[in-house]
């Protein structure tokens, strides 16, 4: 999923849509920016970050909390994520 597939989830009327919309944002960020360490990792970015490395580890940590807080909230509040 990209962040513009989550548009019209995010402007439901359904609460649970827009919960879903903002898991699927958080994911989508946090997939591509881990992708991007990675590639730090292996030498194989086109460019040169801005931020420390410990900075973006994080991110990573605080995106991966907040991720298993939706989904425990998700699961309390029947909403299905999949």
């Amino acid at each position: 999923m990209e962040l513009n597939e989550t548009v019209e989830l995010m402007n439901s009327a359904d609460y649970k849509d827009r919960f879903k919309a903002e898991y699927f944002q958080v994911k989508v960020r946090h997939d591509k920016l881990k992708a991007m360490c990675e590639k730090w990792d292996e030498g194989k970015l086109n460019f040169e970050p801005t931020c420390p490395r410990e900075i973006y580890d994080l991110q990573l940590d605080s995106m991966k909390k907040y991720m298993d807080v939706l989904v425990i909230r998700a699961k309390i509040e029947n909403v299905e994520l999949i």
